[in-house]
């Protein structure tokens, strides 16, 4: 398996996402960051865009689905956007950060980390 990686990082969402009534009617700020598997050879020998995982539209996949989805937890989005990148753009594997800043008055943030993969059971 390639060691290359893809990231996108601070990917900013806003979304209806929380376990208490207050929560489930307004908007909150979630930033995510993700790591992928991705083998960059083939594009980074050509200079062809179809060889690479396209940051862009991995990055609108996850944007529409959390902006139109309505989540309690963060663990949550974390599997359902790790699920979303592996069957629709073929990653192998993937680190997903979901950090929701403010959610706690006193921490900067919050934020949980998850790694998936093609295979796993």
């Amino acid at each position: 398996m390639s060691k290359d990686r893809v990231l996108i990082e601070g990917l900013t969402i806003l979304t209806i996402i929380g376990v208490y009534d207050w929560e489930k009617t307004i908007k909150q700020k979630l930033v995510l960051d993700l790591e992928m598997q991705w083998d960059n050879i083939p594009a980074g020998k050509s200079d062809d865009v179809s060889l690479c995982l396209d940051y862009f539209q991995v990055s609108q996949s996850i944007t529409s689905f959390v902006e139109t989805h309505k989540f309690e937890l963060i663990e949550c989005v974390a599997e359902q956007v790790a699920e979303l990148i592996i069957q629709q753009f073929s990653v192998k594997w993937l680190k997903v950060k979901v950090s929701k800043p403010g959610a706690i008055a006193n921490a900067k943030n919050v934020a949980v980390i998850i790694e998936r993969s093609r295979d796993r059971k």
